[in-house]
């Protein structure tokens, strides 16, 4: 008979060693505690396996399977289904580049594809090191900083070919990459911790997130009448609370004037006038 590989992991698989399930095990029914419905925390649940192998292992799936009471299929189906759960080992660093429209047309694709070449890997591989995996992203959701790379779901904005190959460069060499918004890196493990919902332990790493960038409020300071940066206190839209000739227009007291009709007096009845 043959052998089809369809792609999914190998199941059933070996649980955890006794001491990694207990810890998960505690971690877990913190997670599940939050939710009214325990299956809710399935999200949650599959980052904190990916946190302990760096992807979402046969093992990783059992596991989640037996703490909400879910066959390995139901887990599996959620499992492959949303991208930011891997499927194979992710490096200390996994690199995303933003290869949708957007970003595609402004250098993205260049981006990716010398990438690729440089580090001597493919989409979703690893460098023998373990130091950086790459992937291509659909959207980072940060089309006001095209072209975009993430690291470990941090931003480095307005990349070019040039300055992402200096980027894993320095990641490989273990120099300091600072994201252009957010906190400092971490490993992909920590982040994946992290976005299970555990706090960033890091002293002042929540702080330094910080909010929205200028170009991602530049809209919501248009709308508010207010200059841009470099624009000589130029107003581009004038503010709502301003105008008062539109507010005037809008209290004017509508003209009374007959309405037109086709074919017909001004009244509009279309009879004749009955004056002697």
């Amino acid at each position: 008979m043959t052998d089809v590989q369809l792609g999914m992991p190998a199941l059933p698989a070996k649980p955890y060693p006794e001491e990694v399930h207990a810890r998960l095990t505690a971690d877990a029914a913190e997670l599940i505690g939050r939710y009214p419905v325990a299956r809710s925390a399935l999200l949650p649940l599959l980052h904190l396996v990916q946190a302990e192998e760096g992807f979402v292992s046969p093992t990783g799936i059992r596991f989640c399977a037996e703490q909400l009471e879910l066959t390995t299929a139901e887990v599996t189906a959620v499992a492959t289904f949303y991208t930011m759960y891997r499927r194979r080992p992710a490096g200390e660093y996994h690199v995303g580049v933003c290869t949708n429209t957007l970003c595609a047309v402004l250098g993205g694709d260049q981006i990716f594809a010398e990438l690729q070449e440089h580090l001597g890997i493919a989409n979703n591989e690893t460098t023998e090191d373990g130091r950086i995996s790459i992937e291509h992203i659909e959207c980072n959701a940060a089309c006001d900083y095209a072209p975009v790379v993430m690291v470990n779901w941090e931003f480095f904005d307005n990349q070019t070919p040039e300055s992402a190959k200096l980027l894993v460069d320095d990641l490989r060499a273990g120099r300091a990459a600072v994201p252009t918004r957010g906190a400092r890196l971490c490993s992909f493990k920590d982040s994946a911790r992290i976005l299970a919902g555990f706090p960033d332990e890091r002293p002042g790493a929540v702080d330094e997130s910080g909010a929205g960038g200028a170009a991602s409020l530049a809209g919501l300071r248009l709308a508010r009448g207010e200059a841009l940066p470099g624009t000589g206190g130029t107003r581009v839209v004038s503010p709502r609370h301003e105008g008062a000739r539109h507010e005037d227009a809008r209290h004017e007291e509508p003209r009374n004037e007959e309405p037109r009709h086709e074919g017909g007096s001004a009244e509009g009845t279309g009879q004749e006038g009955t004056e002697a």
